[in-house]
């Protein structure tokens, strides 16, 4: 069956297309907002050569996405064009076992196509592009590890997830309430056992040692009442020379993971500055709002998801239909809903963002308010937009689209102004 051009194709098709073109746009206004003289306020952290080498991996990595973001578009519109969603659910079908069997192959078998897809991309970005300017630490033995690694996970974790949800909408009524239910109950279980089940598979977490800043932390968690149970430092330069520092854990078990390249990068004064950020997200509530927030979008999604996959409704068969599927099925229908939605998904994302910035802000302020001064957090996203090679003069479009935290000078604008 071929796909049908119907009113739904030719909008989906034309949502997709204008926004890969705005974020063409958005990048190529990027690259040109690259500014050659190096900001006043990072004289201190940047050198002339060190800015300029930041500028060329903007140059880089914004190239890099541009031409993985065509290929994923091509890919898809292609693989649309050709019937390929329809002809995959006929292969699936001809193997036989019962639906929810059909379902598991079908999915599997897409996201096994994605991943072949994607691994040139992270093979070269890995060790071409990150290679290029320093910043990879990945063996190949640790890259191949890694994938095995994800694949299994995704096996073992991802599987049963789908099978279960698969299963709800094959046999339950009112199936988006309680997939919504079994979904949200499982990825915060997940939550809650990645920092010891999950993380610990790819990386190292030794205990901290005693001493200043140990102690300097454990008198800003007192300080902050924040109930901090664990502090780790984490070999993350095994695989790459940028640092980061989270936190993990629910209610009054917070632990803190430093990267071990962040310990040896920065101040004690800097590294607590960087916690008691992290501190101002939970007081501030950004974590609880954040969740909650995320429930309920799942939760519309869900209700969404059925709408889409009725196999009575209109809208399905118009679907089905833009894409060249007989039958009507949840499997297919799954897969082509979150399509049809990654329009809306963008535009959502969008307005996250900028809720995002804002609690960014409202963290910083924090972070200063609690250290009765800003200068230690300013020096520390200082050294750290120098050692990421960050670009420092983004251009306002893709901070508007993509940027989940401000821009480096406006977060230190910001915080002189307090």
């Amino acid at each position: 069956m071929d796909p049908e051009f119907n009113i739904l194709a030719i909008i989906l098709l034309i949502a997709l297309l204008a926004l890969w073109n705005l974020d063409f746009i958005s990048a190529l206004l990027n690259l040109k907002n690259l500014r050659p003289e190096l900001p006043p306020e990072f004289r201190d952290t940047f050198d002339e050569d060190k800015y300029a080498k930041s500028q060329e991996y903007t140059r880089a990595g914004t190239k890099f996405e541009i031409l993985t973001s065509l290929a994923s578009l091509t890919v898809l519109l292609v693989f649309w064009f050709i019937g390929g969603f329809g002809g995959l659910d006929g292969a699936a079908r001809s193997l036989g076992g019962s639906i929810l069997a059909i379902g598991l192959t079908y999915i599997t078998a897409l996201a096994a196509l994605n991943y072949l897809f994607q691994l040139p991309f992270s093979l070269y970005e890995t060790f071409v592009l990150e290679e290029r300017f320093g910043f990879n630490k990945t063996t190949f033995k640790t890259f191949v590890l890694d994938q095995v690694k994800t694949v299994l996970l995704m096996a073992i974790i991802g599987l049963p997830l789908v099978a279960g949800i698969l299963w709800i909408f094959q046999n339950v009524e009112n199936a988006w309430l309680w997939a919504w239910i079994a979904f949200t109950a499982f990825t915060l279980a997940l939550t809650y056992l990645a920092p010891s089940v999950i993380l610990p598979l790819f990386n190292k977490f030794e205990p901290m040692e005693d001493g200043e800043l140990k102690q300097a932390i454990q008198r800003m968690a007192e300080k902050c009442q924040f109930p901090l149970t664990e502090i780790s430092i984490m070999d993350g330069s095994k695989r790459s020379a940028k640092s980061n520092a989270f936190f993990t854990g629910f209610g009054k078990r917070k632990k803190i993971a430093l990267y071990d390249n962040l310990v040896e990068q920065q101040t004690t004064e800097e590294l607590v500055a960087v916690l008691a950020h992290e501190i101002g997200h939970f007081k501030k509530k950004h974590i609880v709002q954040r969740i909650v927030l995320s429930i309920v979008q799942t939760g519309i999604i869900f209700f969404l998801l059925g709408l889409a996959t009725d196999p009575h409704g209109a809208f399905a068969r118009m679907l089905f239909d833009a894409f060249g599927v007989g039958p009507i099925s949840y499997h297919v229908g799954f897969v082509l809903f979150f399509i049809v939605f990654k329009p809306v998904s963008r535009i959502l994302g969008i307005a996250m963002n900028a809720w995002s910035r804002k609690h960014e802000f409202e963290a910083d302020a924090y972070a200063a308010d609690a250290q009765e001064t800003p200068d230690h957090l300013v020096s520390a996203l200082k050294k750290l937009s120098a050692d990421n090679l960050s670009n420092l003069t983004p251009h306002p479009l893709p901070v508007f689209l993509d940027y989940s935290h401000p821009p480096v000078l406006q977060r230190i604008h910001a915080l002189r102004q307090r």
